[in-house]
């Protein structure tokens, strides 16, 4: 018995759409990575990108729980001596609910060219309209 390895061109690729209204941060970005990666199907290959396209809306809504908006921080480096910023995420999710819910993503799919290709699939917007109706989108539902 032979083992199937999909190849780039044989991949079809489908949209979702996800509403992320109350989900906890972290369990809807470990779902949206499984299917950006491809891990939902059974034709998933590592070395392929066989994933879907998703579309994340309500960006605005997402919850983190426990005391984390309080604790939590996103820190980043300027490059300059003294540098260091932090932003706590309960300012950051006011300001840039997209940036938050791309880099959990980002942080759950490989650390090389593949992941990188398949960031580039995942569309985050903080209200309920987005733009890609005309790739007539499927809704997703996660638990």
């Amino acid at each position: 018995m032979k083992s199937y390895m999909a190849k780039p061109g044989d991949v079809e690729k489908k949209w979702y759409v996800v509403d992320a209204e109350g989900m906890v941060l972290g369990r809807l970005a470990a779902q949206v990575a499984m299917v950006l990666r491809g891990k939902n199907k059974p034709t998933y290959t590592p070395n392929v990108d066989t994933g879907d396209y998703v579309i994340v809306v309500n960006a605005d809504k997402i919850v983190l729980t426990g005391r984390k908006p309080e604790q939590k921080y996103y820190r980043y480096h300027t490059g300059y001596v003294g540098g260091l910023k932090e932003v706590r995420y309960d300012k950051l999710l006011k300001e840039k609910p997209a940036f938050v819910i791309k880099k959990a993503v980002k942080g759950m799919l490989p650390k090389n060219s593949l992941g990188r290709s398949m960031a580039k699939k995942l569309f985050v917007y903080a209200g309920s309209e987005h733009k890609h109706e005309a790739q007539k989108p499927e809704v997703l539902k996660l638990n």
